[in-house]
């Protein structure tokens, strides 16, 4: 336990921002964790509608919970794009991967 009256409230801060940044986390986790099956389901039955509505909750959760502070934009963005890179996968199978659109940084030489 905190000795010092900073460090005290300092403690009561943290917990009251994380019992209220809990349930956005939860539900955004949850909304990806549902449009991946929604996914998994769609490539059994090539029915993409209900995997199309999950996949605009889990952006939109993702976008909400970045937009509050609960998740870093970064964190959100790369969850996004790995979900949306693996509907697109599904979707398309056949599809070759997107080139690079640059080459590849040199290694650097020791001087």
């Amino acid at each position: 336990m905190a000795n010092k009256s900073a460090a005290i409230k300092y403690l009561r801060q943290s917990q009251k921002r994380r019992m209220r940044n809990k349930p956005i986390r939860t539900y955004a986790r949850g909304t990806v964790r549902a449009a991946l099956d929604a996914i998994d389901d769609a490539v059994d039955t090539q029915e993409w509608s209900d995997a199309d509505a999950a996949l605009q909750t889990a952006v939109s959760a993702l976008d909400r919970a970045a937009q509050r502070g609960v998740m870093h934009a970064n964190t959100a963005a790369r969850r996004k794009s790995r979900l949306l890179r693996q509907y697109h996968s599904s979707r398309n199978p056949d599809a070759s991967p997107r080139p690079r659109t640059r080459p590849p940084e040199p290694a650097a030489t020791p001087s």
